[in-house]
């Protein structure tokens, strides 16, 4: 267990093309649920866990974000030119994550319920055994989502599922980061930095204690506002 929160690395940089219209004159992260933004939904999140240092990264639409986060105590990784995906986005902001390992990563096109999983992940961090700690639900609790992702051992060691129905990535981790520095390319995935993991046998996974659906579709909206719905009624 740590005792002083990581920083957090916030993907906002998506083209949000998934949502059709929905994101033809805003970024996904803007788009309301039940009355708020994404992305005030995931900052609320990471501001209960404790973080006090967050980057968040731009590209489509940029301008609309940097103006709805103006005043916030965080800071801003423009990727101007074209986005560079999870891993190319987050060796980019480094720097203004103060060069730290592990740090959470936040995917905000997601509404959970229950635990925070900030909080859970920080708790459950292990640095003598880990390089990746994903939080995760069985395929058939997970909202929106196919959950093909990982396959979960007892031990709660991760390995690819190759199209198995195992369980689903939730959109926030904690990573460690100095394998970035060994991948050439500008553009990439955090699924290089898993691979190298998995292949240590380092890389570990949770199972979220609470409700989680997917934002990516305008399906996904309704469904996480009838969540949300579902979850005050039972409060």
């Amino acid at each position: 267990m740590r005792q002083t929160p990581p920083p957090l690395m916030l993907f906002a940089a998506g083209l949000g093309t998934r949502m059709g219209a929905l994101t033809a004159d805003r970024p996904k992260p803007l788009l309301p649920v039940a009355g708020r933004p994404l992305i005030d939904r995931a900052l609320d999140m990471v501001a209960n866990a404790g973080i006090t240092r967050t980057v968040v990264n731009l590209h489509y639409k940029g301008e609309m974000l940097e103006r709805h986060l103006a005043g916030r105590d965080l800071a801003l990784s423009w990727e101007r030119d074209a986005p560079l995906e999870t891993g190319g986005g987050l060796r980019q902001a480094l720097p203004l994550l103060g060069h730290a390992s592990p740090v959470f990563t936040l995917n905000p096109d997601a509404v959970w319920t229950g635990e925070n999983p900030l909080t859970r992940l920080m708790a459950e961090w292990d640095d003598s055994r880990m390089d990746v700690l994903v939080m995760l639900l069985p395929a058939g609790q997970a909202g929106c989502h196919a959950g093909k992702d990982f396959l979960l051992g007892p031990d709660g060691h991760i390995a690819r599922a190759n199209g198995q129905l195992s369980t689903a990535y939730l959109g926030t981790q904690l990573i460690r980061t100095e394998a970035l520095a060994d991948i050439p390319e500008p553009v990439f995935s955090l699924n290089r930095l898993w691979d190298i993991a998995i292949a240590r046998g380092r890389a570990f996974g949770l199972i979220h204690r609470g409700g989680w659906c997917d934002v990516g579709t305008p399906e996904g909206l309704e469904t996480a506002e009838q969540m949300l719905t579902e979850s005050a009624e039972d409060a």
